[in-house]
């Protein structure tokens, strides 16, 4: 059995396909956001209106220099990566 999906516009233009088997689909669970307070959906999946700034805290630690250079960023959300 096979599913179709009404996919928004910016998975159909990366080629997102809008049939699925029924073995790949699962029941949507939404965050909790008292324990990911402040996620904002264009920092997770890069869809949609793209920001132009993001909410860095501070920038904890850097390797390297100029265009190979390496941040550690502390989010305003309290994520580092």
């Amino acid at each position: 059995t096979t599913f179709r999906i009404a996919l928004p516009n910016e998975l159909k233009q990366r080629g997102t396909h809008d049939t699925f088997h029924a073995s790949l689909l699962r029941v949507h669970v939404p965050n909790d956001d008292r324990r990911f307070p402040g996620r904002q959906i264009e920092q997770i999946t890069g869809f949609g209106d793209l920001p132009n700034e993001w909410a860095v805290d501070r920038i904890v630690s850097h390797y390297g220099t100029g265009s190979q250079a390496i941040f550690q960023v502390k989010w305003k959300t309290g994520d580092h990566s």
